[in-house]
């Protein structure tokens, strides 16, 4: 789903391009493209949050489990914005000629606002870890 799959992508024999994530085998491949969509429906949520409400707001149980794997994954800052240029640069491939300096900063403000909450959910838990 993410275009930075396709940097090492080849052609197989009848001509199709395939995702060839090196070292990392087809079932990491699997888990990118888990995690992808995960990121894309969450981002979209809290889009049509931001658009009705003016706020996002992720629940309790889906937070802390967000903020649980981060930790277990030993996901930083910098990984946030990783997948924040990917999701960007996905959603502009696909909208094409259609995309616009509006949708990018909507886009981007959705998923400012997730980060933010899984960020500081986790923060939370470091600081007071779970018995």
């Amino acid at each position: 789903m993410f275009s930075f799959q396709k940097m090492n992508s080849t052609d197989d024999d009848d001509g199709e391009e395939e995702d060839a994530i090196p070292a990392a085998g087809n079932n990491s491949n699997k888990l990118i493209k888990s995690h992808a969509l995960i990121v894309f429906k969450l981002t979209c949520d809290s889009a049509i949050q931001l658009k009705e409400k003016g706020e996002v707001l992720v629940g309790r149980t889906t937070l802390k489990f967000l903020g649980d794997i981060h930790l277990q994954k030993g996901v930083t800052a910098p990984h946030f914005e990783v997948v924040k240029e990917a999701l960007l640069q996905t959603v502009k491939e696909a909208m094409g000629e259609t995309w616009n300096e509006e949708m990018n900063e909507a886009w981007g403000e959705a998923y400012d606002h997730l980060a933010t909450a899984i960020k500081d959910e986790m923060m939370a838990q470091v600081s007071s870890p779970s018995p």
